[in-house]
């Protein structure tokens, strides 16, 4: 029998929750492992001064997430299937490369955020096609996780439209803003999954300078002059790569522009959840006439419930666009992992996950800025899932090939880049690793290349 001791002194949850949490823990950190006996209940109570009941209830509420299991007349063990950390470890070459969260909160919670979704009256609606908007419930979430955690004063539920992820989003936004042959604006370097989807569309995009507090307002008009396009898609916190995060002034001069020259904002607002306290108010709320919103869950929650949610501009034309596209890529939106989500927003579940990204999001950025110091650019936010390492793009080439023999992967350097104007560096991503010893130990890897770079070894060669 294992000789458990657990603690339940931190939080404010019940003390059952509080005593499921500890056993999880320990069961993550390798204190408990699968076949350990638990305690008999009584036991445990005794040792922790408390009820019976309680213990039992949080006994039932560890082997329902399925990290115990209990036999009659045996007792209590930790289940084979308890470690989430038994299957996926960082080995191969260290993804620095993918813009992904932390997952082992999402994991941690996906047995029970199942077992939850069993019990709903909707589940049944799940086996047939939805609407093209997605089931009220899922928006219902969408909107509630819109207001509160990006902070949309205007998300309502029957406005969302649910979307396949970010991605989709931004496809479905494109394609009802635009034509294939049209011309986009975009940060000069920007998103990569934006490149992605202009090449495959159709769509030409045109980088607009960018300075230290963002894109700049006086070459977006230009661009919008010169090219004539009607739309520019931002990234206005926590930019991808930039890490910039625009201020209220900075945003207060792009409407302007934006409106001068009947511009169509899309903003992809994927990074807003690791905003700092204080960040100023969206695209979607200062200029709702013009900004069509796309965020999702996938940064901060799961990336593999692939959900995402579009709040179009008050534009009943815009959205029957938007809708339309829908049913032309993929008829309706899926609803299991909507309904999962669902379930996780109305019990604090989603919150939980979140936030044990965002702390951990947050230790990691502190990590890369103690060991890279003036290498990287200071982030517009106090945590943020990738960090920007501003540099010449010969370097930046270059460190990306040392990088790759040491067998840790970077984003290509010319992966985020859509115009000469654009700076240039390397974008490393701190959520793919999935431990932070991994992540220390490339980061270290990575300054020792800074370090080294064009050594005498090199400088020897013919």
């Amino acid at each position: 029998m294992k000789d458990w001791q657990p603690d339940i002194s931190k939080g404010s949850a019940p003390v059952y929750e509080r005593l499921v949490t500890a056993l999880e823990g320990d069961v993550r950190d390798g204190r408990l492992v699968p076949g350990d006996r638990l305690p008999p209940q009584r036991d445990l109570a005794h040792r922790l001064s408390l009820s019976v009941g309680t213990v039992s209830r949080a006994y039932v509420e560890a082997e329902r997430r399925g990290f115990i299991s209990s036999h009659v007349g045996r007792g209590s063990f930790v289940a084979d299937r308890a470690r989430p950390h038994a299957a996926p470890h960082d080995t191969g070459p260290l993804d620095m490369a993918h813009n992904v969260p932390p997952l082992d909160p999402a994991e941690r919670w996906i047995g029970e955020g199942l077992s939850r979704v069993r019990q709903r009256a909707d589940l049944a609606t799940a086996v047939n096609y939805a609407p093209p908007e997605g089931l009220a419930s899922i928006r219902e979430a969408g909107a509630s996780w819109l207001k509160r955690r990006h902070g949309v004063k205007r998300a309502k539920a029957d406005q969302v439209i649910q979307c396949n992820g970010g991605q989709h989003g931004l496809a479905l936004a494109f394609a009802a803003l635009a034509r294939p042959g049209d011309t986009i604006l975009c940060e000069a370097a920007t998103y990569p999954g934006i490149r992605t989807l202009a090449d495959h569309a159709g769509y030409r995009l045109q980088g607009v300078a960018m300075d230290g507090r963002g894109i700049d307002p006086e070459a977006l008009a230009r661009c919008a002059r010169e090219t004539g396009a009607k739309v520019l898609v931002i990234i206005p916190t926590l930019q991808n790569p930039t890490t910039i995060s625009l201020d209220a002034a900075r945003r207060a001069d792009i409407i302007e522009v934006a409106r001068a020259h009947d511009l169509m904002i899309v903003e992809d607002d994927a990074y807003r959840v690791f905003a700092d306290a204080g960040v100023a108010d969206c695209f979607a709320d200062l200029a709702p006439e013009r900004t069509l919103m796309v965020a999702g869950v996938s940064k901060a929650v799961a990336p593999g419930l692939r959900l995402g949610f579009l709040l179009p501009p008050d534009n009943e034309d815009i959205r029957d666009r938007l809708l339309l596209g829908i049913r032309a890529f993929g008829y309706s939106p899926p609803s299991l992992g909507g309904l999962v989500f669902s379930q996780w927003e109305q019990d604090g579940t989603a919150d939980r996950i979140a936030d044990d990204v965002i702390t951990e999001s947050e230790a990691r950025t502190q990590l890369a800025s103690s060991i890279l110091g003036k290498a990287m650019a200071v982030p517009g936010a106090g945590r943020s899932l990738h960090i920007w390492m501003p540099m010449p793009m010969l370097d930046a080439e270059r460190l990306s090939a040392r990088a790759l023999r040491a067998s840790i992967a970077l984003t290509p350097p010319d992966g985020p880049i859509v115009d000469a104007v654009a700076p240039s560096g390397v974008r490393l991503c701190l959520g793919g690793l999935r431990s932070r010893d991994a992540l220390e130990q490339a980061l270290r890897d990575i300054a020792a290349m800074l370090t080294t770079a064009g050594g005498s070894a090199a400088r020897g060669l013919v």
